[in-house]
This record gives C-alpha cells, sequence and structure tokens, in this order.
C-alpha cells in the first residue's frame, strides 16, 4: 500500500497503515513536501509512479474531484482519503458503522449535524451514505456554512426529511447521534471571517443535560474548541471509540478492494 497525504492527517493516514500492517502487508508513505510534487510532478505521473510499486494508493489531495482523476492514470485502485472541501467516503463507511455499532441501527434515527457543513468533508459523504437509510437529517450552522446545494438535492431525492435550526438547543433533545465538526480556519480567505463563526455552537455538559439518555456524540476530529474536554467523560462520547472502529473499517475495506475479501 502506498499513502500520498497533500493535506495534513493523524487519524486517516495512520489507521490506514495500522490496517494495512495487520493484514500482513506493507506500506509505502510519501508526503508532498519531500516528493516530486516539489519539482511540479503532476497528480497524474505521482499516481503512476506510486502504481509500480503498491497494490493499492490512498491519496489526500485538496482539489475536490481529484480521486477520480486519479483513478483514470492507476493501474491499482485508488482510495480517497479525502479531497479538499468535497468528500471522505472511508469517514463516511466508519461513521455508519460506529452508529450501527452503537445504537444497533441506522432506520429510524434523528441525525443532527452541526458546524462546518460547506467545508466539511465528512459530512458530504456522510449523508450520501445515511440516503440509503430511513433517518431524518438536522442541519446546525451559521448561515454561511451551509451544507451545499448539490448535497442537499441528492440527499432530497432519495426522500430523506432535512431539517434547518441555527439552534443546537431547539434539536438537541430528540436528536439520537450528534455529529459535531470542528470550523475549518484554513478553508477560509480572512481570518476575520474565521473568528466570526468559529464559537457558534459549542458542545459542554451543559448542553449535554438536555439530550436522550441513549444517544452518542461523533466527531471526525480533530477537534477545536467545538466540543468542551468534560463531555470525554460522558459515556454518550462516542468519538474516541468511532476511531477505533475505522479501524477496523479500513482493514475490511483494503481487504475488499485487493480482492482478498469475496462475497
Amino acid at each position: 500500500m502506498s499513502t500520498m497525504f497533500f493535506e495534513p492527517s493523524t487519524r486517516t493516514s495512520s489507521s490506514f497503515e495500522a490496517a494495512m500492517y495487520r493484514l500482513g502487508g506493507k506500506v509505502v508513505s510519501v508526503t508532498a513536501s519531500t516528493s516530486s510534487v516539489q519539482k511540479g510532478e503532476s497528480l497524474a505521473d505521482t499516481v503512476r509512479t506510486l502504481g509500480c510499486y503498491s497494490d493499492v494508493i490512498i491519496l489526500r489531495h485538496p482539489q475536490p474531484g481529484s480521486a477520480q482523476i486519479a483513478a483514470k492514470y492507476s493501474k491499482v485502485p485508488i482510495i480517497n482519503a479525502g479531497d479538499g472541501i468535497g468528500e471522505h467516503p472511508t469517514q463516511a463507511f466508519l461513521d455508519t458503522f460506529t452508529i450501527r455499532e452503537e445504537l444497533g441501527t441506522v432506520n429510524g434515527l434523528t441525525i443532527t449535524l452541526v458546524g462546518d457543513l460547506k467545508n466539511g468533508r465528512t459530512v458530504h459523504s456522510l449523508v450520501k451514505i445515511l440516503a440509503y437509510y430511513q433517518v431524518t437529517i438536522n442541519y446546525v450552522c451559521p448561515e454561511s456554512l451551509q451544507m451545499p446545494k448539490d448535497v442537499m438535492e441528492e440527499v432530497a431525492a432519495a426522500g430523506i426529511k432535512q431539517n434547518f435550526y441555527s439552534s443546537l438547543d431547539e434539536v438537541i433533545g430528540t436528536t439520537d447521534v450528534l455529529y459535531m465538526t470542528r470550523v475549518q480556519k484554513e478553508r477560509f480567505s480572512t481570518e476575520e471571517e474565521y473568528l466570526r463563526v468559529k464559537d457558534s455552537f459549542i458542545l459542554n455538559n451543559d448542553v449535554l443535560s438536555k439530550a436522550k439518555s441513549q444517544m452518542i456524540v461523533l466527531h471526525p476530529l480533530p477537534r477545536v474548541n467545538e466540543i468542551e474536554p468534560e463531555v470525554d467523560f460522558d459515556q454518550r462520547a462516542a468519538y474516541f471509540r468511532q476511531m477505533r472502529y475505522g479501524l477496523y473499517v479500513r482493514m475490511a475495506l483494503l481487504a475488499l478492494v485487493m480482492g482478498t475479501l469475496r462475497g
């Protein structure tokens, strides 16, 4: 397995590497800062190169749609590990798996997404998977950080009910899955614009006291200040367990795309 990350990563990169090692494979890790990308090498030539040395490529790139572009030039499978503000499909797989493991089902749940829904690639992928289930989706975000229209239209076409709120207090009591996201500073053109919205929604024990006893809190991580550390000790805080589930999901995905898992 080759990994090529043009953007920073802790969980996705390390979990894919751990997954490959647990499957008995080996890893070639490449970063943009130390590769020939610095000399002007194209994405197409980079994936052609890595494909000569590996059976699968894990790619993170700042350009939306980059994984599809890479797949056109690669002779080995490309797994999208995040493409800018576009998609993060493997995170959506592990998020859905987490919900099933923690609550027993996905159908019939009310799932509330909070924070930067415009730039958060994880939520773009997650709602597209949720559209295959019978769920209700709530969006809680600043007006400037709403879910992209094309994503909402795709979800609506599947008959999924989508609700919009400006306050977490309005929906916390009816929520089964609370999916928090950070406001992504690196996607803003000015710091002033970022500071205006970064503290819009913060989860603490006071807010959590209004939630169901059997609900769960998820977060793709990293977090900044949108979840207070005091919440970590509540049994409903599932975001660290969520990371662990991600290892197993990525092991299964690697086995699947390399043909060792069949049926």
